[in-house]
């Protein structure tokens, strides 16, 4: 979008204006909503990181094209719908909202396509330098979307409790053996 130069300008000529990060996160997301990463790709500085925290974190924008390429891959229907942004300086806060059915031809995150419906939100912090996008880190509940895509039992389940069980019983065993190791180490006698 060109704008006429502030007044008092004796060229008359016009200046570019760089988006802000409110309007760089919206664009970032409603790109790769409509799965253009080409468009995705425009929106950063090269060579710049976008992490899925606890999942993904990888380079723009080669490693942007392939995470979101297998994601698409894997959710054809895959949709993300912006629900709120907020923006303070050079960092936009955004809200969403992803949906997807996990029945296309690529794994995610090492798993199978099985059908698997998932709705679940997100959160983006982005950083936008001189228009572009440096950084953002991405926040979601990898509990919950792993338990939407099956890896994981239902909340409160039979399954869960005894996944709970299984961990805590583990862990009292942890330490019964060190408590024991703990003891026979003190109760041994130098040797010669």
């Amino acid at each position: 979008m060109l704008a006429p130069m502030p007044s008092g300008s004796d060229t008359g000529a016009t200046a570019k204006r760089r988006p802000g990060p409110t309007t760089a996160a919206r664009a970032y997301l409603e790109a790769i909503d409509a799965h253009d990463l080409d468009a995705a790709a425009a929106l950063w500085r090269p060579g710049s990181i976008d992490r899925i925290v606890g999942m993904a974190e990888f380079t723009v924008p080669d490693g942007m094209r392939e995470w979101f390429g297998t994601l698409f891959a894997a959710f054809p229907d895959f949709r993300i719908e912006v629900l709120s942004i907020t923006a303070q300086k050079r960092n936009a806060a955004a809200r969403y909202r992803v949906t997807g059915t996990f029945d296309g031809t690529a794994k995610f995150e090492g798993l199978t396509p099985n059908g698997a419906a998932v709705d679940i939100e997100g959160f983006d912090l982005f950083t936008v330098e001189d228009g572009l996008i440096v950084d953002n880190r991405g926040y979601l509940n990898g509990a919950d979307l792993a338990r939407q895509l099956g890896a994981l039992p239902p909340a409160g389940s039979i399954a869960e409790r005894g996944m709970t069980a299984a961990l805590n019983a583990r862990t009292a065993a942890g330490e019964l053996v060190g408590s024991i190791r703990e003891r026979a180490g003190t109760a041994r006698s130098p040797r010669a």
